[in-house]
Parts: C-alpha cells; structure tokens; sequence
C-alpha cells in the first residue's frame, strides 16, 4: 500500500494521535522535520500555522496538503512520525515501510537555509537557551529588546519560544541567522528539560538547608497523618501500595507503575509541561501515597535527582490570606533556612530541574484553577491562588517538577493542557486488601477473622478496595465480626458502624451503647453536622476554636475522636475531620435530623445536577453560581449519604432524633429527585442513526445517581426508573467503575426491561467487580471489559453464571491479565452454550497451550462469528490448533490472530480454514513473521474462496518487491 493511502486510511487516527495530548508540540516537531527534509517549503509552514486555528484544525490542514503533495511527501509525514511520537503511540498506527531516516539534504548554502535544514536540531538545542541566546543578539545590536520580550511571552513554551526566535532570525537575515548559528554551536543539545546536572557545584547553604529539609519531612512523615489521632501507625508498618496506572493514553492499554515512575518519564503525553495529576476518588489514598513519597525523598531511596523537595497542603494554602512572594511561600510554608536565603533561592531559579513541588488536594482549594491572570516574577507579592495556578502552569519557576494530588472528578478542564501526564490511583487490590488488613492487626487471628468475613461479604469486600473503607473495617472489627445479621452493605451502613464505633469506646467504662445510642449523642451528632456542612458550603476543611465554639462544640464532642488537630497550623489550634468523607456523613446526618419546614427544599437542592454552586442547602449564606469553591463532588458524597440514611431499614434508628413523617417526607423527596435526575439523563439520549442500535454515553451524574439508588437499597425505585431507560448500548468508559459502582450497577441494573450491551472499558472492575456484576449479567446481551486488570479467577465465576444466562452472546476482554488458566473456562463457554456469537481475549498473555485448551471448545461451538486473539503469543503451534478446530466451522466470520508470532506454518494451517470456509470474511494477521511461503499458501487458498473478503498482513517478513507482487496478484490481500 502507498504511503498516500495509508495517510487517507488512518487519517482520524493520524488527528487523534496528535492532538490527544492537549499540545502542538507533536504537530510543531512534524513540522520541523517536514521542513528540514524539503518535503514542506516556507508557506506551506506559514499555511498550517496560521493565526486562530485550533490544533485539531492545523492537523487536519497538515494532512491537506500533504496528501494534495503525493506519495513523496506522504512518505516523509510518516516518517516524521516515526521520529516524533513515543514507541506507545505508534503501536496503533500503520506507518509502513517508510519509517526510514531520511536521505541526507545537501549542504545549505547560506545561513538561513541551514536554520530550515537543521530546523528540529536547533529548536532542541535553543529551547533551554533562549534567554541567552537573545543577550548575544541584543547586545549586538541584531535584535531589540521588545522583539525579546515578544519571544518570551509566558504563554509560550519553551520549544514554542525557540520556534519564534528561529524564524525572526531567518526573516533578519543571514548576518543574524550566522551569529545565532555560531553561539548555537557552543551548546550541547539536551534532549530533556529535566536533564541532570552532574557538574552542578552545590553551595554549602543548599545543602544544609537540604539536610534541615529532610529531617523535618522525615519527621512529619513518620506516622500515618491520615486518620491520625486514632492510633499512632508508624508508616512504615501500615503502608500498603495502592495500583497506579497511566491515565489515558494515545493507546489505551493499561501502564503499571512504580513510585518512582510517577514523577519520571514514563507515559509523558506533553514535554512542555511540568506538572504530574494523581487522581482518585475520595478515599482512594492519595494523601498517603504522597506521605509515603515524601518519606522515600527524605531518606534518600528514591527521587535523588531531586536535591530539593517541598511539600505544601491545598487546606493550609486555603488559610494564606496574605499576599506573598514565592520565595516567602516556600520558605515560610515549608521549611525555614539557616543560612543565606537569596543564595538559596537564586540556585533554585538557575536549577529548577532539580526541584519537586507536591500539592496535597487541589480538590479541597477553595479557588477552581484559572489561568487568565499571569504572574511571572518569583519575587513579587501575589494572592495565593495566584502563586499557585502560575506555578501548575510553568508561568513561574519553568523546569520545576510539580505533582498535585486531587479528586478524579475534581479536575478542572482549564488545567488539562498544563499536564505532562495523569496518573490514577485506583486504591486496593485485592492482595493489597490482604496486606493492609494484616498489617493492621498484630494479631493473626484477628487478620484471619476479618479476612474470612470480608470474603464472605462480597460487597463489603468491593468497599474495601477503597483504602479509606479498608481502614474503618479493620478499626471496627469488633462491631463487624459481632454482626448478627449480614454485616455492612453499603457505605451509609459502614460509616454508622464507624459512628457507633467512636461513641462506643469514648463511652465510660463499663457502660455500653444501648439501642437509643443515636438519641443519647444526638446533640454531638447535630453539633458536629453543622459544622461539617458549613465548611463543605465555603470548601472550609480547617475549623478554628472560635468557630467550633459559635456553634456550640465542646471539648466533649472533640473528645469523641471525630475531630483531629491540625499539625500544620502552630500559632492556635485549629481541627479537621477525621478525613473528607467523615465531614460529609456528619453533613448528611444533620440534613436528615434537622427537623425545619425548609427541609425538604434543602434536600431538592442538594440534587440539583446542573447548578450545585449555588448556596447549597439554604442552611448557611448562599453563593453565586459563578463564585468558586463549592465542591459538586463534595455534595454528591453527601447526597449518596443521605439516600442511605433515609433508607427503610434506617428509620428505626434515626427515628430517636427526628420524627418518622419528616424522615418520610424527605425519603419521598429524594425519591423524586432521584427519578427526575435519572429521566432527564435518559431524554439527553441522542436518537440513532439509521440502521444502528440507540446507545447511552452515561454522563458522571448518571454513576452517582445510581450510587444513590443503591445506598437506599429501593428495589421499587430501580425498577421504575429502568423502566424509563430506551436503550441498546450502556457505555460507561473511563468514568471510575470499581468494584463499588459495580455492585450498585447491578442492583439497579438487573431490572432492565430487555437486555442490553454493556461496555465498561478502562475502569477499575477487576476480579472483585466482576463477581459484583453478575446479578445483571442475564439482562446483557454483549460485555464489554477491556482495561480492568480482571484475571482467570474473574473469567472462571464469570463463565459460571454466563453459562445460564441466554441472553448474554458477546464478551470483549482486551488488555486485562488473562492467562492459559482461562481458556478452559471459555472453552466450556463455547461447548455449552450454542447461541454465543463473539470472544475478543486480545493483548493478554495466552499462548500455544491456551489456544489448544481453546480449540477444544472451538470444535463444539455451532454458533461463534467472532474470534480475537491479538497480542497473545499462540505462535504456530496455537495457530494450527486453532485452524483445526475452525476448518468446519459455518459460523465464524472474523478471526483475528495479529502479533502472536504466527509463521508460515501457521499460515498454511489457516490457509486450510480459507478454503473450507464459506462464512468467513475477514483474516487478521498483521505484525507476524509471515514469509513468502505463507503468503503463497493464503493466495492459493483465497483462489477456491468467494467469500473472504480481506486478509491483513502489513508487518509481516516480507521485502518490498514481494508486497508489490502479492498486492498485484490478489488485491484481497492489505499490506
């Protein structure tokens, strides 16, 4: 195939490809190379950069006129993407035979040229010295100082800067291009911005205050900070690893990672930026993971290429009213010097690569990100907020490696463009629930207790996948293995275990909690809702002493445990709950006890999902929609909360506090929110397109909505609003599917009233999640479970319910950690049940065993269309057993065996499935090690086949001149 033809075909790959990272520095290096070869002159540069067009739109303009140019230059764009994108974004692009370095250009003739020729060179070798560059052409008189200034704006990077310099210089002239090409010859080229300094001479003064900075981080790290104040955990003995993988990628495959990749190279989407998100939801241990980072840095095990680390909270910033300097911030919010501070801070200026920022809780800062207001000088007083956005954006300080921490949810779209790449952490995984709950309980008998009761509790067991829920388990272990009934189900019922947990040991000794514990401390409950809601109203996380005591908190009531000491404040005492989810069960608490005519408009409020800015629950000063702050997810925590406090089996609880027709009254309310929540999300349904199937993109709020169907435990609810639902295809992708979301979605679910399609791609189901779906599972037609780290022991109870349910005919399974260890169990699948239609296992680690134990189903299956095996290893050995079992099939349509290693031989053996078939239509056998003998054995059998109508074999080993005769010979055939 020409490279014009594979740029048509992949061209909304190509776009994506280059646009998915939210930079042009993609679209900006092509450029470069596209200019330094010749295949793009002066103004077809000028005609894809011009002024107002988006990326989306210039990469689109690029591919025009490439294209528009012939083969030629076709050629070289996908070369220069071979050159420009990461090994990672290339694996689902087809960028031929063409990938070679390009020929050498004649030598240029004046200087000028050469600023064309040399063009990608000279922008990585300028981007880390365009200031300098700059002085040597002012001071020459070659450039004035506004032309400067125009260069170095700050909304440029730094590549972007070299770019401008680049061409004001070709437009100058030859003196000027000649000048800046003999200082740039003095530069060696650095291929990083975060490049190490090994000639770095330390001052005394750094490295003292290196030292003094370590001892106090390692200080502050030692003990578990969160929950502190319920028991003193050294970090050491209770830290669990959580799984951290690479957000989104250009790929979408899942990439593990370590501690220490997280800062790193690893998965970096935009080199200009400097900033690194760690996203999770609430709970998931974010804070934590950045304690444990901190205390690695301290010892100096790991990040030794940062020589300085400054650590800072979002909820200390939020109580900053001053206006400082960034040099007054460092210093005063994290670490006092000794020494000379100007010294300090100036070798921090002219080293920023060597310098880690971390920001704990970019959800809990009271101002949503902006980036309209520019603040460029570090030694200028600015408001907070200010300091902070500028330094996420690389306004200030440029170089400095930042890693925020916030809310999944949380993350404003404005901050997106300023990330190098988001990192998700997706809590426990299940060896790591077993892990922490050891840890926590010295005694193994204990550890063995709660372990057995979580495994039989498989919804308590998806909770506890959540860090923040592991914890209160294993703090309230006693009122969990003293349950009489089934233990706790959902989050309202683990959180009042929590509650009669606390009351319970800071009850005098020898008096226990009796059936009125919520009336005994109702006052305290009251008390400390209140406040717990006034701050979610303000985004407010630290109380002062005045505070709490304007509302009537005693020492009493902070001695229940609910409320700790903040650490970081020194000059007064100020308390935060326990943690974020604490203060949002008190806030729901004191909205289903308070007993006011207003309440019910207070609960309306509460669900409103298209302006939660506003004043929330009417109890404190309302705000405008327009003002940040106020927290949606915040209120969505809360909300869950108080759907399951206004659950039925409830009532006879709270009924102490709060009479039985007003708690009817608000479970009515939140009934009718819920169900007009869910109705307006099914009317925002788009009508299908002719001949497809109608299909649902859940939105964020349709998650929650069900969440708090679940906390309720309202069968009739759940089947009345499924009723409503008019759709073929649920898709949920990448919106946090864990085990948790898994078991509300079958709860609600399972009462559709025909089956549908579900795809969950990218999430976090796992093997626990799984086994939560499977109540629903007979009202799927077709599961889709790609990127959801699910198992063999996932597939196996899977099979088990699937097997009996007839509605379920499609899985899809890419990219999971699937071993041989399931094929057996699909292969009973196919055995068994004769209507299932398609398997897709791709990019899993099934090898030629596997494919045999497959095979073995294959052979009784009178049903399956589709089959996808890419990115196993079944070799030749798992293609002939795979062929064998399919020669006779009447069914099969699409099989595809692309990247297993498969050779001649294999091919011949599928050559014999070609020529017996009368069904099948498509091959897939790209990226194998397919020679000219197997082509052979393809193109014979495609002779005695009608059928087939295409066999894909591009990557195979193959020259050039035997893909030109193959494509001549048989045009069914796509190299």
């Amino acid at each position: 195939m020409s490279a014009q033809q594979l740029v048509l075909r992949q061209r909304a790959e190509l776009v994506r490809t280059l646009c998915c990272g939210g930079t042009s520095e993609p679209l900006e290096s092509v450029l470069d190379l596209l200019l330094s070869w010749g295949a793009f002159v002066w103004e077809d540069y000028l005609n894809v950069c011009g002024p107002g067009k988006t990326l989306c739109s210039r990469t689109r303009e690029l591919l025009d006129l490439t294209y528009s140019k012939g083969d030629s230059a076709c050629s070289s764009l996908l070369t220069a993407f071979s050159h420009v994108l990461p090994d990672a974004q290339k694996n689902n692009l087809n960028l031929g035979a063409f990938c070679a370095v390009q020929n050498a250009q004649e030598t240029p003739l004046c200087a000028t040229l050469t600023l064309l020729s040399d063009r990608r060179v000279l922008v990585a070798k300028l981007r880390n010295c365009v200031t300098e560059a700059l002085d040597v052409l002012v001071q020459k008189g070659l450039l004035t100082s506004p032309e400067c200034e125009e260069i170095q704006l700050p909304v440029y990077t730094a590549s972007q800067q070299a770019r401008r310099l680049l061409d004001l210089v070709k437009f100058k002239g030859e003196g000027v291009a000649t000048v800046l090409l003999q200082f740039l010859q003095k530069i060696q080229i650095t291929a990083l911005p975060h490049a190490t300094n090994e000639k770095c001479i330390i001052p005394a003064s750094v490295t003292d205050y290196q030292k003094k900075l370590c001892s106090s981080i390692s200080a502050q790290s030692h003990f578990l900070s969160t929950y502190s104040g319920t028991g003193k955990f050294s970090l050491d003995d209770i830290y669990t690893e959580g799984l951290l993988e690479l957000g989104q990628t250009c790929s979408n495959t899942l990439v593990s990672l370590s501690l220490e990749d997280v800062v790193g190279a690893v998965g970096t989407l935009n080199v200009e930026a400097d900033t690194v998100l760690v996203s999770g939801e609430a709970g998931s241990g974010k804070s934590t993971f950045l304690q444990r980072l901190h205390q690695l840095w301290a010892r100096k095990t790991v990040l030794q290429n940062y020589l300085l680390l400054f650590p800072f909270s979002c909820r200390k910033l939020n109580t900053e009213h001053r206006e400082l300097s960034l040099k007054e911030l460092l210093f005063l919010h994290c670490c006092w010097p000794d020494g000379d501070q100007n010294e300090l801070f100036q070798f921090l200026l002219d080293h920023p690569h060597m310098v880690l920022f971390t920001f704990d809780g970019l959800d809990e800062f009271k101002q949503t990100f902006a980036d309209d207001q520019r603040h460029c000088c570090p030694t200028q007083p600015a408001k907070i907020p200010i300091l902070f956005f500028n330094l996420l954006q690389g306004s200030l300080l440029k170089g400095v490696r930042k890693l925020v921490t916030s809310r999944t949810e949380a993350v404003p779209f404005t901050l997106r463009p300023y990330l190098c790449k988001e990192v998700l952490l997706k809590g426990f995984s299940p060896d790591g629930i077993d892990c922490f709950v050891k840890k926590h309980h010295s005694d193994p008998g204990v550890a063995s207790r709660v372990l057995e009761s979580l495994q039989s509790n498989t919804a308590l067991l998806g909770l506890c996948h959540i860090p923040v829920f592991c914890w209160i388990v294993s703090k309230c272990y006693k009122e969990l293995l003293g349950s009489s009934n089934t233990g706790p189900q959902t989050i309202t019922d683990v959180y009042l275990m929590v509650l009669q947990h606390f009351f319970h040991h800071r009850t005098s000794k020898g008096k226990g909690l009796g059936k009125s514990w919520v009336q005994e401390h109702c006052r305290t409950i009251m008390a400390l809702g209140k406040l717990a809601l006034q701050g979610l109203e303000h985004s407010h996380y630290i109380f002062s002493e005045t505070e709490m005591q304007n509302i009537g908190i005693t020492e009493e009531d902070i001695g229940k445990g609910f409320l700790i000491q903040n650490q970081n404040i020194l000059d007064s005492k100020h308390y935060e709950f326990l943690h974020l989810t604490i203060q949002c069960f008190f806030a729901a608490l004191f909205i289903t006890l308070h007993n006011d005519s207003n309440d019910i408009h207070t609960v309306a409020k509460l669900f409103q999902t298209q302006c939660r800015s506003t004043g929330c629950l009417g109890i404190c000063q309302a705000r405008k929609c327009d003002e940040p702050g106020t927290e949606t997810s915040n209120f969505q925590i809360t909300s869950m909360f108080v759907s399951g406090l206004l659950s039925q089996c409830h009532h006879s609880l709270l009924v102490q506090c709060c009479p039985i027709q007003a708690l009817h009254k608000k479970c009515k309310q939140v009934v009718k929110c819920v169900s007009k929540g869910m109705h307006n999300h099914f009317k925002s349904i788009p009508r299908p397109v002719k001949d497809e199937k109608k299909s649902m993109h859940a939105m964020p709020d349709f998650v929650w909505l069900v969440k708090c169907i679940y906390e309720m435990q309202d069968s009739e609810l759940a089947k009345n609003v499924m009723a409503r639902l008019e759709a073929d295809h649920l898709k949920l992708t990448y919106c946090n599917i864990g085990p948790l979301e898994c078991t509300a979605l079958a709860f609600v679910l399972q009462h559709l009233k025909g089956p549908v399609g579900l795809q969950l791609d990218s999430n976090s189901v796992g093997d626990v999640g799984v086994e939560q779906l499977l109540p629903c599972l007979h009202v799927c037609h077709s599961l889709y479970l790609r990127n959801n780290n699910i198992t063999d022991e996932g597939i196996a109870k899977l099979v088990q319910k699937g097997v009996h349910c007839e509605a379920f005919k499609k899985i899809a399974l890419f990219n999971n950690k699937l071993t041989d260890g399931c094929t057996q169990h699909f292969s009973y699948l196919l055995k068994t049940k004769q209507n299932f239609l398609s398997l897709r296992l791709g990019n899993n680690n099934i090898t030629a065993a596997g494919a045999e134990q497959l095979a073995e189903g294959l052979r009784g299956s009178t049903s399956l269309q589709f089959l996808g095996l890419w990115g196993n290893k079944v070799a030749d050995a798992g293609a002939e057993a795979l062929a064998h079992a399919l020669e006779d099939s009447r069914t099969l349509e699409w099989l595809s065996l692309v990247d297993n290693g498969v050779g001649s031989v294999g091919a011949r053996a599928l050559a014999r499935v070609i020529q017996n078939s009368t069904t099948l239509k498509e091959l897939w056998l790209n990226n194998n090690c397919i020679t000219r003998t197997g082509v052979q054995y393809l193109v014979q059998a495609l002779e005695k086949n009608s059928s087939v109508t295409s066999i894909w074999l591009r990557g195979n080993s193959l020259s050039k001149e035997e893909v030109e005769e193959f494509s001549t010979r048989e045009s069914r055939l796509t190299f």
